[in-house]
This record gives C-alpha cells, sequence and structure tokens, in this order.
C-alpha cells in the first residue's frame, strides 16, 4: 500500500525546441529541470504566504526519474508535484509530467531542510509539514 501524497503544486512548461536531443525528443536531463521549477514555484509560494526562513535552506540529497514514454516538442508539460508524509529534518516530494492527457515520467526528490551556517540538517519547520499548495 501506497502512502497518501498531497498535490502541493501545479504548473505547466512550454517545451522548447532547445530542450531535445539528438534523438529528437525531450533531453533526459530536462526532465529533473521540469520537476525542480515546480519545487522551486512551490517553495516560493510557501514563502510568500508564511515569510522567509533566515538561515535556513534545503538541499536536495536524491532524485530520480522514471521515464514512460518521450515527450516531445512542441507542447506543453504539466509538471504535479506532491508531498509524502515529513519526517523530521527531510520530506519527499514525488512528480509526476503529463502531457495531451497521457503521463509521460514520473519522479522524485528528497529535500532535506539545512542550517546554512552549519549546513547540517536542521528540523523541517510546523509551515511545510502543512499539505496547503
Amino acid at each position: 500500500m501506497t502512502a497518501p501524497r498531497n498535490c502541493v503544486q501545479t504548473i505547466t512548461i512550454p517545451i522548447r525546441w532547445g530542450d531535445m536531443d539528438a534523438q529528437g525528443h525531450v533531453n533526459n536531463t530536462v526532465y529533473f529541470r521540469y520537476m525542480e521549477q515546480a519545487r522551486i514555484e512551490w517553495l516560493d509560494a510557501v514563502r510568500q504566504r508564511s515569510g522567509p526562513f533566515p538561515g535556513q535552506g534545503q538541499v536536495i540529497v536524491n532524485a530520480s526519474c522514471t521515464f514512460i514514454e518521450p515527450l516531445e516538442y512542441p507542447g506543453t508539460v504539466e509538471v504535479r508535484m506532491f508531498l509524502e508524509a515529513p519526517g523530521r529534518s527531510s520530506i519527499e516530494s514525488c512528480y509526476e509530467l503529463w502531457k495531451d492527457g497521457r503521463k509521460h515520467a514520473e519522479g522524485a526528490a528528497k529535500i532535506v531542510w539545512i542550517d546554512l551556517n552549519t549546513q547540517r540538517s536542521a528540523p523541517l519547520p510546523d509551515r511545510l509539514r502543512s499539505p496547503q499548495p
């Protein structure tokens, strides 16, 4: 049984011609950029809603992507971001990449909260534990 996830962000990104590789589809590394953009926009929304995190930040300690079907230019990719249950200092973010009603990829990135001065993990702020988008 899969743990429940909360959808916290959905964005659309135009696929650029330059996102493609020699095979004629979006390069694998660009999928990670699409997921990163959703994550950054989510964090920006949290900051706008509840203020900055002085002296704190985040790092990604691992990231993965399962490529289901190639994305191709032209078009728009919809990136859906979900959060799993938070831990003490980290939270797993999960992603689905959709185009034209079909899921093309799914991925994940573990976000670890850190103290920027020590570069060590720090307790995840309560406002990041909320399922709000």
